[in-house]
C-alpha cells in the first residue's frame, strides 16, 4: 500500500541517492538538489540548483500501462464499494549536471552517477525509511510497505526530443543533462471497503465440452414406423432427431419458442411428438420451423439450472392441415357452365399467425373425360376477431367464377403446402381428400 505521498518520497529518495554519488565523485563541493533548472545556479541559495553537482527535476507523470487497469472495477452494480482504488504511474526525471566545463565536471559527474544507478536501479525500502525520518512533512509516507521497489532507468532521449523538453524552461541555457524514469509508483485511495462474508460452501463442476450437434430431422407417423427423410411433417407426428452426443444430464427440445422434455433421448436420437401441449397454445407455425437440443446444467446450492451447452439449429418444414366448408353466395351459367361465388371456411392445423401468407388452392375432383379439370388459386386475407389474437384456428374467405363441382383442397401457408390422402387402395391411389362442395 502507498498513499498520495509516495511521489514527494520517491523525488527525495532519487536525490539522496544522486547526493550520494555527488560527493562520491571527488569533485569539491558537488551536491545534488531537486528544484526546477534555471540559468541562474547557485550553491547554497534556496530555489537553485547547485553550481557544481546534479539538479533532478519531475518534468512528466503518465500512467503506468501494465498496472492503470489492475483496480477495475472498484464498485459493484449497486454502487457499494468493491475495493478500493489503485492508480499506477511512471514518474519522468530529468537530471542536469553543472560545473566547470574546462575541468569536465558536468561529465566526470554524470558518468559517476550512471555507475551508481547502474549498480543499484532501485530505492530502497532502507532508503524510503530514511527520507521518512528525514523530513516531518513525509512521516505519513508508506511506499516502504509495497511489494515490488521502485525501479530507476534512463530514457534514450533523441536531441529533439531533449530540445523540446528545455524549451519549457524560459530563458534558461541548456546544461549537460539525462532523463530517468521511476516505476512503478502506487496511489491507493481513502475509500474503505465493507469486509465481506467468508464463502459459506463450495461448488466446484468439471463437465467435457460435448455439443449436442443434429444431423437429420425424420417424421415418423406411427411407433412401428420407421422415420423417413422424405416423409411430409405434420402436427401429430413423431419428429426424431438423429445426430451426435444428444443426451445430457437434462435434456430438453427448443422449438416454436417453447422448451419441452422429449419422449425418448439416447445418444444418437431423440424422440418426441409434435402435438404436445405447449404447442396449443398458439405457440407453433406452418412453415419452416427451427429446432434445438438445450442441456441445462444443475449447480449452486440448492442446484438450480444454469445455461448449459446447446446444439445447433436444425430446420425443417411444418406443413399445415386443412378441413374446408363452404356457403353458397349466389351463381349464374356462363356458355353452360354454372360458375359460383361461395364463402368457404377454412379450418387450419396448426393455427395461422396474422403476418402468414396463404392462398387456397382448387382441384377439380373427378371431371368428366370431356374435357380437363378446373383449378384455381386463391389469395386469401383475413384480420382476427379479436385485434389483440396473433393467430387464428378458422379463416372464411371468398371464391368468386368457380365452376360448380366437388373440389380437392389445399392451402400454402408461407409456402408450406397442404397434403392431400392419396386413397386407402394402394394398388389403385389417387387423391381423395380434402374436398369441398362449390354450389
Amino acid at each position: 500500500m502507498s498513499n498520495f505521498l509516495s511521489i514527494a518520497t520517491v523525488t527525495e529518495a532519487f536525490r539522496q541517492v544522486l547526493n550520494e554519488a555527488a560527493a562520491d565523485s571527488g569533485i569539491a563541493g558537488a551536491v545534488a538538489t531537486a528544484v526546477r533548472p534555471t540559468s541562474g545556479a547557485n550553491n547554497g541559495q534556496p530555489g537553485n540548483p547547485p553550481t557544481v553537482g546534479v539538479n533532478l527535476y519531475l518534468y512528466q507523470v503518465t500512467p503506468n500501462g501494465s498496472f492503470r487497469n489492475m483496480d477495475a472495477p472498484t464498485r459493484r452494480s449497486d454502487g457499494s464499494l468493491l475495493q478500493p482504488s489503485r492508480s499506477a504511474y511512471d514518474l519522468h526525471y530529468l537530471l542536469t549536471f553543472y560545473g566547470s566545463d574546462t575541468n569536465l565536471e558536468p561529465q566526470r559527474m554524470i558518468g559517476n552517477v550512471l555507475r551508481v544507478l547502474h549498480s543499484v536501479p532501485v530505492l530502497t525500502r532502507k532508503r524510503i525509511e530514511s527520507v521518512k525520518m528525514s523530513f516531518p512533512f513525509l512521516a505519513a509516507a508508506n511506499l516502504e510497505t509495497e511489494v515490488d521497489t521502485v525501479k530507476l532507468n534512463i530514457i534514450p532521449l533523441s536531441l529533439e526530443e531533449l530540445s523540446k523538453i528545455w524549451s519549457v524552461f524560459f530563458q534558461t541555457t541548456y546544461n549537460l543533462s539525462l532523463a530517468f524514469q521511476a516505476s512503478v509508483v502506487f496511489i491507493d485511495g481513502k475509500e474503505v471497503s465493507t469486509p465481506a462474508l467468508p464463502v459459506l460452501s463450495r461448488n466446484v463442476y468439471v463437465h467435457p465440452f460435448q455439443q449436442p450437434v443434429i444431423e437429420q430431422v425424420l417424421s415418423q407417423k406411427n411407433p412401428a414406423d420407421e422415420p423417413l427423410s422424405n416423409q411430409p411433417i405434420l402436427v401429430g407426428d413423431i419428429l426424431v432427431l438423429r445426430g451426435r452426443q444428444l443426451r445430457g444430464e437434462i435434456t430438453r427440445i427448443r422449438i416454436g419458442g417453447q422448451e419441452i422434455t422429449p419422449d425418448e433421448v439416447s445418444e444418437s436420437q431423440i424422440k418426441f411428438t409434435l402435438d404436445m401441449p405447449p404447442f396449443a397454445v398458439q405457440s407453433l407455425r406452418a412453415g419452416v420451423q427451427g429446432v434445438q437440443i438445450v442441456q441445462p446444467l444443475m449447480m449452486g446450492t440448492p442446484p438450480t439450472e444454469h445455461v448449459g451447452k446447446e446444439s445447433n439449429v436444425a430446420a425443417f418444414v411444418l406443413l399445415p392441415t386443412v378441413t374446408a366448408s363452404a356457403v353458397s353466395i349466389s351463381s349464374h351459367v356462363v356458355d353452360g357452365v354454372t360458375l359460383c361465388t361461395n364463402d368457404v371456411t377454412l379450418n387450419f392445423t396448426p393455427r395461422v399467425g396474422v403476418n402468414q401468407r396463404v392462398a387456397l388452392l382448387l382441384n377439380e375432383f373427378n371431371p368428366p373425360l370431356t374435357r380437363p379439370p378446373f383449378s384455381y388459386r386463391f389469395d386469401v386475407s383475413f384480420t382476427p376477431a379479436n385485434p389483440a389474437d396473433t393467430s387464428v384456428a378458422s379463416i372464411v374467405t371468398r371464391v368468386a367464377e368457380v365452376a360448380a363441382g366437388d373440389y380437392l383442397v389445399r392451402v400454402q401457408v408461407d409456402g408450406a403446402e397442404s397434403s392431400l390422402d392419396p386413397g386407402a387402395d394402394p394398388d389403385n391411389p389417387f387423391f381423395s381428400d380434402p374436398q369441398v362442395t362449390i354450389s
